[in-house]
Parts: structure tokens; sequence; C-alpha cells
């Protein structure tokens, strides 16, 4: 069993084409894979009414409340909802490294989303984020490179990234941490 997976998205990402009708919030929590696991489907998925149901399934289900912002364009927006965390996309782009220091002022734990993958500069992230080593697309860069020269920096999440119900693993999350000497952050 995992310690914590939080980056997990449901048919509520109905706009990711990745992700599986089997890949729902009851399917997840029956899994019992992770100590800690949590749900942030993509949040502009979830403004205009969807965000109500959303909360209470994954509240039932006894997991943790999270939603991934698309940077800069939702951090206003996203900012206003009860969630537990927030998972963010963080481009090269002023818009987004601004995101990040709003979401930051609510209080609750920002992990920046598959950097290495988005081109992230992580000198201009902020030192309270967390950076997440992602199952799904670390192995995309020369991580050694990517992550090691911050890895006493920041603290880090390992998480899978799942859009299906075999995406559940962190496998390749760890040995990259594992290789960098990274621990993982529990959250919750």
């Amino acid at each position: 069993m995992l310690n914590q997976d939080l980056h997990i998205h449901t048919v509520y990402s109905a706009n990711d084409s990745a992700v599986v009708p089997e890949q729902t919030i009851e399917l997840i929590a029956g899994l019992n894979h992770a100590r800690i696991a949590g749900i942030s489907d993509h949040f502009e998925n979830l403004v205009g009414g969807a965000f109500e149901m959303y909360q209470r399934e994954i509240r039932a289900a006894g997991l943790k409340l999270g939603t991934e912002v698309d940077g800069g364009k939702w951090a206003e927006e996203a900012a206003a909802y009860p969630v537990d965390y927030y998972i963010v996309h963080c481009r090269d782009r002023a818009a987004d490294y601004r995101c990040l220091e709003h979401l930051l002022a609510t209080g609750k734990p920002v992990v920046v989303a598959h950097p290495n993958a988005l081109d992230t500069d992580l000198d201009r992230v902020p030192d309270d984020c967390l950076i997440e080593i992602n199952n799904r697309y670390v192995w995309r860069s020369d991580w050694r490179r990517y992550y090691g020269p911050f890895k006493g920096r920041f603290k880090y999440i390992l998480s899978s990234d799942a859009h299906q119900p075999h995406w559940l693993s962190q496998f390749v999350a760890r040995h990259v941490a594992d290789e960098l000497a990274i621990s993982e952050c529990i959250l919750f």
C-alpha cells in the first residue's frame, strides 16, 4: 500500500481523453491503494455546479478533496473553493508563478504538478510549494539534472497522476526519489 497518492483523476475530468469511464470515486475508494488518497480532478470541469456533487462524493468516500488548477487562468476562482489542497500546472509564465503565490495565500498545500513536463523554472517557484515527482511524466526529462539541484530546497510528494485504474502506481516516481535521496512529504 502506498503512503499517499493525491493526484488522481476520475470521470469528473471529463475533457481529459485519458480518463476511462471506470475511473470513478467509488472505484478508487474501494481499491484502497494508499493510506491517504485524494482526488484532484481538473478545476475547469468542476465550475458551474458540478463541484457540490464532486465534494459530496469525495467526502462520503473518505478521500481528500483536491483539484488540479491549470495555472493563472483559474487561480482566483479556485482559491474560493473549499478544497484540502491544490495540484497546479505551472508553465514558465509569469501568470502561473503568480498563481502559486495566490493559492499559497489560502493556507492550503500547493503542489506543483509534473514540473519537468511543463518546463517549470523551479528557481521561480516559492519555497512553500511542494514539488511533485509524478509517475506519469518523470521519465520525460533528465530528472537527475532537473530535480537534483533543488532536493534540499523543497518538500516533495510522489504521485501516480492516475487517469485509469491500472495507473495507480508510483513505481517510477519512487525509484527517482530513492535515486535522488528525496524523502516523501506526507501532507495529511
